[in-house]
């Protein structure tokens, strides 16, 4: 079951500093709802572990995390898949990109998302909802980390 979402969000600082939290595996792991554990295996892939509760299921997420199409301090793609074992599998990624404005900077995001097995069955409404507070809170997160 495939979700579309995009947003935007105002952050009260420069682009260049944007850029480094979104590239920042610490930052990363402290914006990513649920997100138990976050280690870099290079500087484009990092390994995850998080916990969510979709609904009436509660699965816990191992998975990797990738970093593409970088155009430092501009634009990129986070990408990750995660396996919930009997509660299925989540993949989605995100075109993130940065500008200027004013002394702050515009984050858009344009994300999609693809979720499999029992948390499927959870039916549309809830997984769409779900997936965009979830980016929702990711964003609003990242946004406290750094203009705070």
């Amino acid at each position: 079951m495939a979700v579309d979402m995009s947003g935007e969000e105002h952050i009260a600082a420069p682009v260049q500093k944007v850029w480094e939290a979104l590239n920042d595996a610490e930052v990363l792991k402290a914006c990513i709802p649920g997100c138990e554990s976050l280690e870099k295996v290079s500087d484009t892939e990092l390994a995850a572990v998080v916990s969510l509760k979709i609904g009436p299921i509660k699965a816990k997420f191992n998975g990797e995390v990738q970093l593409k199409n970088l155009k430092p301090p501009h634009a990129y793609t986070i990408q990750g898949e995660g396996k919930g074992g009997i509660a299925g599998f989540a993949k989605g990624g995100a075109d993130v990109s940065l500008k200027a404005d004013g002394d702050g900077t515009l984050l858009s995001y344009t994300a999609k998302a693809d979720v499999g097995g029992k948390i499927a069955q959870l039916g549309g409404r809830l997984i769409q909802s779900t997936s965009k507070k979830l980016a929702g809170e990711f964003f609003a997160n990242l946004n406290k980390q750094v203009s705070g």
